[in-house]
């Protein structure tokens, strides 16, 4: 009869058995949470530098950009200011009131470009005038400055403009905040300009000509807003730029300036057309790439925890006919023949062998087969043919097989027991 012995206990000392003290809730709980504290760590610090993000990231109200909002966000300042200095400025709230706003010695100024749909961005694209984009969207840059692709996000402060456009260099250094770098590709035709570059390189003020229009692309809407216009030379940088005589675009009599803040769209236009990429605000994807870093950072983490399999004190001590009881109907219930008979040919053989005065190795040594085989015939009745196929022997074919190989092992063992 295969038996088990009761698993010895952990190198920790806890000890199984009807006597044993069991683990007190505070044990149980100082256990888990050794086990939890390192994932817990790392939930808490995403959760905080999530939270973070969001308080340092302000809010976009519906009127941002509007030059009728005294708000933070609101453009009427610099309108105003555009107004008292001799600029006609003209709101309009669509693309199409926009183009037929606009005129020689125009400058169309368009925010909000995420609320424009294909049939505006069109427009707009065919309207003659000297364009400035603020913070435009990929589907806005593709139609309206082709040759100018989103590069990245960027904190940096900007410094000294380090470009010759006119409007750049008479304003100096400004404050941008968080603004969009921009990348240009390589074109034979059309003079480009690149202004305010990062520490990397990339440009947050380009101007690309094409003729006699200019687009000019602002990848922050600081400058224009109440609350940034005073800083640095944020004013000066703003009205140059809807200023053609000293912005450096093509200078025309009566410059006047359309300032497009469209309005929000009808469900299913403007929406549908944009990528789940600019759906989401930049917080959203940090806090995503930092979730996917810290899962990958926790794997990698816990598998290297795994080592060797330690024994751990049972809660009851099981009895070895329980266990072996256990498997064979596990045996049973997956129609394991072979399993069980290897698992009873394996058992026998390790009590055989040290009965025949062989090492303890030889009971699994496939090159020791002959030898036990013979051993085992010398001392039973039987021949070696017999003693082969009981020890290392075919699987049963079914389950009374299976019962008369036990038997048969028996048997065997019992006879060399009793030589």
């Amino acid at each position: 009869m295969v038996t088990q012995s009761p698993p010895q206990s952990s190198p920790r000392g806890a000890q199984a058995g009807p006597g044993a003290e069991p683990p007190s809730a505070r044990q149980v709980a100082g256990r888990r949470w050794r086990a939890a504290r390192g994932v817990a760590a790392v939930l808490f610090a995403m959760v905080v530098i999530a939270v973070f993000l969001a308080a340092l990231r302000p809010s976009t109200s519906a009127e941002a950009l509007d030059p009728t909002s005294p708000k933070q966000d609101g453009s009427r300042a610099l309108a105003e200011i555009l107004r008292q200095n001799g600029t006609a400025v003209h709101v309009a709230r669509d693309a199409d009131e926009a183009v037929r706003a606009a005129a020689p010695g125009t400058v169309m100024l368009v925010t909000r470009t995420e609320r424009l749909t294909r049939e505006d961005l069109a427009r707009l694209a065919g309207a003659q005038v000297n364009l400035v984009l603020v913070r435009p969207t990929s589907f806005a840059l593709a139609d309206l400055a082709p040759r100018v692709r989103k590069d990245g996000p960027t904190f940096e402060e900007a410094d000294e403009p380090g470009c010759g456009m006119q409007a750049a260099t008479l304003a100096g250094a400004v404050s941008l905040h968080e603004s969009e770098t921009y990348e240009v590709t390589a074109s034979i035709t059309g003079a480009v300009t690149t202004c305010y570059k990062t520490e990397f390189g990339g440009p947050r003020v380009v101007q690309v000509r094409h003729g006699a229009k200019t687009v000019t692309v602002l990848g922050s809407a600081a400058p224009l807003t109440n609350r940034r216009l005073a800083e640095e030379g944020n004013a000066a940088l703003a009205m140059n730029l809807l200023d053609a005589t000293n912005s450096g675009l093509v200078p025309t009599a009566g410059t006047s300036v359309v300032w497009l803040v469209p309005d929000i769209p009808a469900e299913g236009t403007a929406a549908e057309q944009r990528p789940l990429g600019e759906l989401l605000p930049f917080g959203v994807k940090l806090f995503i790439l930092q979730l996917l870093v810290a899962v990958l950072l926790v794997a990698l983490w816990r598998g290297r925890r795994l080592g060797p399999v330690v024994a751990e004190a049972l809660p009851v001590v099981v009895r070895s006919a329980e266990t072996v009881e256990g498997r064979s109907r596990l045996y049973r219930a997956g129609h394991a023949r072979d399993r069980a008979s290897d698992a009873l040919r394996s058992g026998a053989r390790e009590r055989l062998v040290p009965l025949l005065g062989l090492p303890r190795s030889s009971a699994q040594d496939p090159s020791a087969a002959q030898e036990i085989v013979a051993a085992v015939a010398r001392r039973t009745p039987h021949d070696e043919t017999y003693v082969g196929a009981a020890l290392y022997g075919p699987e049963p074919l079914d389950d009374a097989g299976l019962i008369a190989l036990s038997d048969v092992l028996d048997d065997l063992e019992r006879q060399v027991r009793q030589s």
